[in-house]
């Protein structure tokens, strides 16, 4: 797990050791990872946080677990992430959405953007008929064939007017072009992802950044990439990223 903030400082914390984190996190690796990024003295969520592929997103959750003022929540991916959890109350990447919603005080609004069309309404349809519910309405779902048809600024009209946002992105919300994840992909081109998040930031203030979507590690190569082109485009987005919201994030605080 790697943040950066301001222009100059990295922080890199290794947790490669802690168990029980791989797509599920129980809550004895939720408070261990918790107590790591406390020991690296960071005390907020402010900054641009990476870690690791989609296995690892509800990291998200633990993120925006640190703001403490309401907030839009923005969400580039090509899965809804809120599935009910199959048992207990765990935390997945695949249900961490919603658990945001459930658990965080602060949280206004939430915008999925470029998610799989089949599966906003399967999604909908397993929220209404879970026990616990979902609180559906505070999210506003922008399908991947909507960013096909539409102007960049349809996103930022469906976003209530919080003046706070939280960005975080699974980078398989992105087309092959533009990364090799380990979850199936969408059809969203780089510079019309970077378009959305400048209108939706327009006179808000970014409060901080999750970008995750590595490929697998068992990945041998596929029909779109090798192993040295996948790593070479993943690396090439994340620096083209990281720039682009250090440019972001230097504005909205000026």
């Amino acid at each position: 797990m790697q943040g950066l903030c301001g222009n100059e400082t990295s922080i890199y914390i290794d947790c490669s050791d802690i168990s029980g984190t791989d797509c599920y996190c129980d809550d004895e690796a939720a408070a261990t990872l918790r107590k790591q990024i406390d020991g690296a003295g960071i005390k907020n969520a402010e900054g641009i946080h990476f870690f690791d592929n989609g296995n690892y997103h509800y990291m998200s959750k633990i993120w925006t677990d640190m703001v403490q003022e309401p907030f839009t929540l923005v969400v580039f991916d090509h899965h809804p992430d809120m599935q009910p959890p199959r048992f207990g109350d765990i935390l997945s990447c695949g249900g961490w959405v919603k658990k945001v919603l459930d658990e965080n005080k602060f949280i206004d609004n939430v915008v999925i953007i470029g998610v799989a069309d089949h599966l906003v309404d399967e999604i909908r349809e397993e929220i209404a008929s879970h026990p616990s519910g979902a609180r559906i309405d505070k999210v506003s779902f922008i399908r991947e064939s909507e960013l096909e048809q539409t102007s960049y600024l349809t996103p930022q009209r469906r976003t209530a007017p919080t003046s706070h946002l939280y960005i975080s992105i699974d980078k398989d919300a992105l087309s092959h072009a533009d990364a090799a994840t380990n979850w199936d992909q969408g059809s969203l081109r780089l510079e019309h992802m970077k378009a959305i998040i400048t209108e939706i930031a327009k006179d808000r203030r970014i409060i901080g950044v999750d970008i995750c979507g590595e490929r697998a590690r068992d990945f041998a190569g596929d029909e779109h990439h090798s192993v040295q082109e996948a790593d070479a485009l993943n690396d090439r987005t994340n620096r083209e990223l990281v720039d682009f919201f250090r440019n972001l994030l230097n504005s909205s605080r000026g």
